[in-house]
């Protein structure tokens, strides 16, 4: 596997702010739509070899789904969204920062 350039906390977050700026995403979300059932079949992937939708997973579905007061069902719903949201995001950026490094590298070659 090729060297990888190592990034600065101070550079991550510069980054991460600038991507914060109006319209900064617009040809990436682009490039992205046109990948998607790829990219789909990434994040599907990297989900099932965590073992994410595992038996554990399935407990706290059911375990959420079951709670018998509506606040408390709720409650447990919007944190399993969340936690499942987190989850794919920070695979995303996975897969986004490898695809990224791929790209650069492809056009060293």
């Amino acid at each position: 596997m090729p060297d990888r350039h190592a990034y600065s906390d101070e550079q991550l977050e510069a980054a991460v702010q600038a991507l914060a700026e109006p319209g900064r995403l617009e040809a990436a979300q682009h490039a992205v739509a046109a990948q998607a059932p790829q990219l789909q079949r990434i994040l599907n992937q990297a989900l099932e070899d965590s073992d994410w939708f595992g038996s554990a997973h399935q407990a706290a579905v059911r375990q959420a789904a079951s709670a018998e007061d509506l606040d408390e069902r709720a409650t447990a719903v919007r944190t399993l969204v969340a936690e499942e949201t987190r989850v794919a995001m920070l695979i995303g950026v996975a897969v986004g920062l490898e695809l990224a490094h791929l790209l650069d590298h492809s056009r060293e070659d």
